[in-house]
């Protein structure tokens, strides 16, 4: 063992004369300090200050304390019950567990330490074990090795922190006040990232920040557009400004695959999934939720991924993403994860379960929130064969109070969509026909804001038809419904109100035989985009459902995304890398007018900025609906101008084009005229350049071809 150590002690220090870590941590490898191969990362310094980035290579070490101190003769039996209890939570490396012997007793220690194959199994040992109870005498105490490298350099005198002066910061909405109220977006093509306006009266876009190699995946807007989030290797950034986009704060989270901005932008979820070293054991799944303006952890969930896979797969490695679902509308007063038989629900003033335990629901698969209320709507599937019924309820938070519940019977699957402003709750049918051999589809219908919440049963006129999308209308009472079968569906549209107000859905109409297979209405309400993506490649009707009639039709090819912009006035379909060819966006105003067209290489991501609600009532804005003829005379007189501007350039741009067109006639012109003695002396004199001046005559021209010499002899 000792020649061992030595042959080691030889190696450690050959490998550091030559400048080699013989310890090393794959996730951790930096290129070195001042070498970016041509690729500048912002997220170079994140864990500059916190050194939580392992630069001592034992990230996957462990120290278990308050073990037994025992003879030689007992060491093995010592040794085997740790290795037991540690093999079961990851690899352990061979010749991975050590325990010190005090050279004098010839006992131990009272501690070991342990290696793992990676970091992520050393934490999961410490959250595991730490407190784990081996006797009555021994509780484990355990630490990350590299812990205590922070440890030994906490000072032994206290010192008052420093306090900083306070400077004020940046307006975040400043954006808002644009004096043309335009609207911003962010793309990302190739290795750039560009913030841009959208400067539709002048059919162009205008560059507001770009930055190459701003994100090393993807970028998304906060919730109500005040941040910008980026993803590196080494955790998350938020940027934001008034001028421009400066660094806000960063939050450390390794390898996040994942981010979720809650709905009032006070938090901010990553997520990471790590793969084990045994391929048996399932991922390891990390989820932190920061403050998003202190970065901040409020509060971490840790474990293997089939914990947070439970509701259906999906997102990464099986997670059904977002984790964690808000609640109670802009506020972030509540958050809640789906687990086996219950949902646990969190408030954010302590970050802990209210009532210090879950919602038992049995056999719960799925849940939603209001987007408004703190209520949860949730579903329960048909269980013993039939004999007890599906089932979906509405449960109050925080009191947990069951506000209404709706048995259905032979279900075989169910969906729910509520309406944005949390009025109506649509719930999607699947159900058996009594062979059992097909299903069809119903739409139950629950008016949450009128008393007992009642409940309409909606069927289609061909209940058999196949449901090949559903959306309700922004703010409004109505809904669209795609049904039917492929190539030609129908689009059926339904009022959630009667001709006499009467509280019964009644169907407004329906369009036969359209190429359309996906919903996409205006912020606003009464425009709506029918879309053929994928199949039908990027067919597109623009549809206003007020006069129930089409306002244009058009195409973009090969489209992959419809998005419209907050306000409705404007429309973005684009084409992003899934497809090779067309890559790019196309801007459409409401009406199904092409604006303008931007083609770009490796076009991954096209993002509206989103606006914060409103602070106007509804009463405020129904009376500037009113008197909108009044307001719009000032915004009429702009338009006059941008109109006029635009013409003034046209005519600029013809008179530049007519200027051109008449300096190279008139250097044609002089080029004549110099050439014109040579052209005379190629025309033998002649001193005309024009044509109808010749006479043609014929000239016979006799020329000897070839002339050859040949001897002939004559006989007598």
């Amino acid at each position: 063992m000792a020649a061992e150590v030595m042959l080691m002690n030889e190696i450690d220090a050959t490998a550091a004369q030559m400048g080699i870590d013989m310890n090393i941590d794959f996730s951790s490898i930096q290129l070195p300090p001042g070498e970016n191969c041509g690729i500048i990362s912002d997220d170079e310094d994140v864990y500059h200050d916190d050194q939580l980035e392992l630069d001592s290579g034992f990230g996957n070490v462990i120290v278990v304390d308050n073990l037994p101190v025992v003879p030689r003769e007992k060491f093995e039996k010592l040794e085997g019950v740790v290795r037991k209890i540690y093999s079961q939570i990851g690899m352990i490396k061979e010749d991975g567990l050590w325990m010190p012997v005090d050279p004098e007793t010839k006992k131990t220690l009272g501690y070991c330490f342990i290696e793992y194959n990676t970091p992520q199994e050393a934490e999961l040992a410490k959250e595991k074990t730490h407190g784990y109870k081996l006797d009555r005498a021994h509780i484990f105490a355990v630490n990350m090795f590299d812990d205590f490298d922070k440890y030994m350099k906490v000072p032994d005198e206290w010192a008052p922190p420093e306090i900083k002066p306070y400077t004020p910061g940046e307006n975040l909405q400043k954006w808002l006040a644009d004096e043309k109220a335009r609207d911003q977006f962010v793309i990302r093509a190739g290795t750039d990232t560009e913030v841009l306006w959208n400067d539709a009266r002048q059919s162009k876009t205008e560059l507001v920040y770009k930055r190459t190699y701003w994100t090393e995946s993807f970028v998304q807007w906060s919730s109500m557009g005040t941040y910008l989030a980026t993803v590196h290797r080494q955790g998350a950034a938020v940027w934001g400004g008034a001028n421009t986009f400066n660094r806000l704060m960063r939050y450390a989270h390794p390898q996040v695959k994942l981010i979720d901005f809650s709905p009032g932008e006070k938090f901010l979820v990553t997520y990471s999934s790590h793969e084990p070293s045994n391929p048996r054991d399932a991922n390891r799944v990390v989820i932190n939720i920061f403050d998003v303006r202190t970065g901040k952890v409020m509060r971490d969930f840790k474990g293997s991924a089939d914990e947070f896979a439970i509701g259906g797969a999906g997102g990464v490695a099986g997670i059904s993403w977002p984790v964690f679902r808000w609640g109670g509308g802009k506020e972030d007063k509540y958050f809640a994860k789906l687990g086996k038989n219950m949902i646990s629900v969190y408030e954010t003033e302590t970050f802990s379960l209210i009532d210090k335990k879950s919602l038992k629901v049995e056999n719960v698969v799925d849940f939603s929130w209001s987007p408004t209320d703190p209520i949860i709507a949730l579903f329960v599937p048909e269980l013993g064969g039939g004999n007890q019924p599906a089932r979906v309820s509405l449960v109050q938070i925080p009191g947990k109070e069951e506000l209404r519940q709706k048995n259905l019977f032979s279900i075989s699957d169910c969906k729910m969509y509520w309406q944005s402003n949390g009025e109506y709750l649509a719930v999607k049918a699947d159900r058996y026909t009594k062979t059992k051999k097909s299903t069809y589809t119903g739409f139950e219908l629950f008016r949450i804001k009128e008393r007992d919440i009642p409940i309409e049963v909606l069927e289609l006129d061909n209940k058999n038809d196949k449901i090949i999308a559903f959306a309700w209308e922004p703010k409004g009472h109505r809904f669209a419904v795609i049904h039917g079968d492929n190539p030609r569906p129908d689009i059926s549209f339904y009022s959630m109100r009667s001709t006499h107000n009467l509280g019964r859905v009644s169907k407004l109409t329906t369009l036969k035989g359209k190429q359309a297979n996906a919903l996409f209405w205006s912020p606003g309400g009464r425009f709506i985009v029918l879309a053929g993506l994928k199949g039908f490649n990027g067919q597109l009707e623009f549809f206003n459902v007020d006069e129930l009639e089409t306002m244009a039709t058009a195409e973009h090819f090969m489209a992959t995304d419809v998005e419209w912009d907050p306000t409705g006035r404007y429309v973005a379909t684009s084409v992003t890398s899934v497809h090779e060819m067309e890559n790019g966006f196309n801007i459409w105003s409401f009406n199904g007018k092409l604006l303008y067209r931007i083609l770009k290489d490796h076009f991954f991501q096209f993002l509206w900025r989103p606006r914060p609600p409103s602070f106007l009532s509804p009463e405020e804005e129904e009376e500037i609906a009113k008197n909108l003829k009044k307001y719009s005379k000032k915004y009429e007189a702009e338009d006059q101008d941008v109109s006029m501007l635009l013409s003034e350039q046209d005519r600029e741009k013809r008179r530049m084009l007519k200027e051109e067109w008449e300096k190279w006639v008139g250097e044609w012109r002089r080029g004549h005229e110099e050439e014109q003695l040579e052209r005379q002396k190629l025309r033998d004199g002649e001193a005309s350049d024009e044509e109808e001046e010749y006479e043609a005559k014929e000239v016979e021209v006799e020329e000897v071809l070839d002339v050859s010499e040949e001897v002939i002899s004559f006989e007598e």
